[in-house]
């Protein structure tokens, strides 16, 4: 780590509101990555009839307990059909024991059920407990747009690096390509490819990630083309050294502020593109916890806002937070930004 890297650190450390908002989001995604194990309705551990055994890690039929089929058991109805049978029976649940794409329709009344002691946010139009998709629904989303910014940013390194540095008539091609590229309705691209080859994680990963290292690319090429040209680069090539240690190792270090700043308005861009695919019926498939589907469900259920209300609270939360990192990264790696956070 250079001397100037540790300056940027400092400087972004004393801008306390980017610095608090960083340690948040990011204890927040850490934390929802437990969700499969502390946000879901299945014991942490599970004592019947002697036995010792843990369903949030392995998989139990239904016949290991009681019945005929192997299907998963329903664990809050074992437990309860332990008690009434003298069964001895011990179980610890998570924290929020309510799976994300199970319905709960022992309420009277139909749903979506108002929030109570049981469910805290409520429920959805299918039952489904609320809360326990929001954090779901935030662990997808993060890891989708951490994974789209991470694609783009090499694509845009490695095409818009190409560009400048080879410079000419490759670099004239390249930008054709890129312009006619860039023209393509991204919106079409998805239905067309969603209807073929169903929607998924995965293929909206990479049609997304087709579309968002255009903007990354002009900065590096504007980058590598300026720092090219300078007396250090210039005595590189005079003593002979490769291209690719000229690319990698003398330009490239030089030329990451534009991906480093631009990288937390890439997580924007994920998880809002991501929550508005969802939201118009082209995102993830159901019943993939999502916030662009609560969105939804909110708005065709308006006399349930308790739905609408949560989800653009944890949206607009999350994306504050991924604002003020971005402005503080900005600033750390402005040379013109001074001392103002001293």
């Amino acid at each position: 780590m250079t001397e100037l890297t540790k300056q940027r650190i400092a400087k972004f450390r004393q801008n306390k509101l980017a610095w608090y908002s960083f340690v948040i989001l990011a204890t927040a995604y850490l934390l929802s990555l437990t969700s499969p194990w502390l946000v879901n309705d299945k014991p942490l551990l599970l004592t019947y009839n002697g036995k010792l055994y843990c369903p949030t890690l392995f998989h139990y039929p239904q016949n290991e307990f009681h019945g005929t089929f192997a299907t998963a058991p329903d664990y809050k109805d074992l437990v309860e059909y332990a008690k009434q049978n003298s069964i001895p029976v011990f179980a610890i649940f998570p924290p929020i024991p309510w799976s994300p794409i199970k319905s709960q329709l022992t309420a009277e009344g139909a749903p979506p059920y108002k929030p109570s002691a049981e469910h805290w946010l409520g429920t959805d139009a299918h039952g489904r407990d609320v809360l326990s998709r929001l954090i779901h629904g935030f662990r997808i989303c993060m890891s989708f747009s951490i994974l789209l910014a991470l694609i783009g940013a090499f694509l845009g390194i490695v095409i818009g690096g190409v560009q400048g540095y080879l410079g000419g008539k490759m670099d004239m091609i390249f930008q054709r390509l890129i312009e006619i590229w860039a023209a393509l309705p991204f919106l079409y691209v998805v239905i067309l490819l969603g209807s073929i080859y169903g929607q998924g994680f995965w293929l909206l990963a990479v049609i997304m990630a087709a579309f968002s290292w255009i903007g990354l690319s002009y900065y590096m090429r504007a980058e590598f083309y300026r720092i090219k040209n300078m007396q250090f680069v210039k005595a590189a090539k005079v003593l002979g050294l490769s291209h690719k240690r000229i690319f990698f190792k003398e330009i490239l270090p030089n030329a990451l502020t534009p991906v480093i700043t631009i990288f937390p308005f890439s997580l924007i861009g994920g998880i809002s593109g991501l929550t508005a695919l969802d939201f118009l019926g082209f995102g993830l498939q159901p019943p993939t916890p999502s916030w662009g589907d609560l969105l939804s469900q909110g708005l065709a259920n308006l006399y349930a806002p308790w739905i609408t209300i949560s989800t653009i609270s944890a949206l607009f939360i999350t994306l504050m937070l991924a604002s003020f990192i971005g402005e503080g990264i900005r600033d750390a790696f402005d040379p013109k930004s001074g001392d103002r956070f001293g």
